[in-house]
């Protein structure tokens, strides 16, 4: 039974129990699973980011935020904002992913976990109000179809690279954060999907943590109805089933299982955008250190959201002090 009342024409807990969720099984990798990411994380690691930094936009908690632009791949220019600490160089790097709502401001993501930090928050290419490209559709459902005919041309591995991009972006500005397991990375929802996916393959990348992450279980949210993009999947999936092969590649379960560093999965009981049991699999599916916060509901507003978001906030401190602060 769904612990809330709700006007969704399907159950948003999908019935299941924690238990069961946490029995959820991550999809078997294509052969070249691994093959494939690797030589998409080595054209990343080779584009010359040129970031350029603009001046303050805002001061708070600690840090001043600027403007910031980087180019990824395929020669894209993408913005996004560079969080500086006030007081004395940056210690800790972080880089964090947005929802599919995009990011018209630095938001929820400041604070930063642990103090004496730097981040860079990109817009990921034809998302929020600084990844706009031309031919990208920036809705939900439409950018998430874009290019799905080819793995090779499927907008989520470019999103990926963008992530990659925006840490070399970060290091190429603070030479001290340079180096393997410097960097902390953060995404929620569409950022969770693609943090996982983008994991296993970055040396740079320490720990993680991902709040409702998407794209996990493929097969299992194709049969899933839900008010998120992944309902815009499914109905593609439907009229052009050849689909189904394509996804197997951006599946953050199946990306989950190659992760080796310490990860905070914070998974919904309840979500009408995310099924629930595809964010279980990406937390099972983890073979490295991880840790678990169950959430009773995830895209959905209850009440006691606010006590539940401060004790993940003071629980992704006490992560990332532990795996980063020293």
């Amino acid at each position: 039974m769904a612990p809330f009342a709700h006007d969704f024409p399907f159950d948003p807990a999908y019935g299941l129990t924690l238990d069961e969720l946490l029995d959820v099984p991550a999809p078997p990798p294509p052969e070249d699973f691994e093959a494939f990411w690797r030589a998409r994380y080595a054209e990343a690691r080779a584009v010359d980011t040129a970031p350029e930094v603009g001046p303050v936009e805002e001061e708070r908690d600690g840090v001043r935020l600027h403007g910031v632009t980087f180019t990824s791949v395929g020669g894209v220019r993408l913005g996004g904002r560079l969080a500086l600490p006030v007081d004395g160089p940056a210690e800790h790097g972080f880089v964090i992913a947005h929802g599919y709502g995009g990011r018209q401001a630095a938001g929820a993501d400041v604070p930063l976990p642990l103090p004496r930090s730097a981040a860079i928050l990109p817009c990921v290419r034809g998302m929020g109000d600084r990844g706009l490209v031309p031919g990208i559709p920036d809705d939900a459902a439409g950018h998430v179809l874009h290019g799905i005919g080819s793995r090779d041309t499927y907008v989520i591995g470019d999103c990926v690279a963008d992530l990659w991009c925006a840490a070399s972006a970060l290091q190429e500005l603070l030479p001290r954060l340079s180096g393997p397991r410097r960097l902390g990375c953060l995404g929620e929802s569409l950022g969770g999907g693609l943090g996982a996916l983008a994991l296993p393959w970055d040396e740079r990348l320490g720990a993680a943590q991902l709040t409702v992450p998407t794209f996990g279980n493929h097969p299992l949210r194709l049969t899933l109805p839900c008010a998120g993009s992944g309902e815009s999947v499914r109905a593609h999936h439907r009229a052009h089933p050849e689909a189904a092969e394509v996804l197997r590649y951006f599946d953050a379960a199946t990306a989950a299982a190659a992760v080796e560093v310490p990860v905070l999965v914070a998974a919904a009981l309840f979500d009408p955008s995310v099924p629930p049991p595809g964010q279980f699999a990406v937390y099972n599916a983890l073979r490295g250190p991880r840790e678990l916060l169950v959430l009773r509901a995830g895209h959905f507003a209850y009440r006691g959201i606010v006590a539940d978001t401060a004790e993940l906030v003071a629980r992704r401190t006490r992560f990332f002090e532990a795996r980063l602060g020293g």
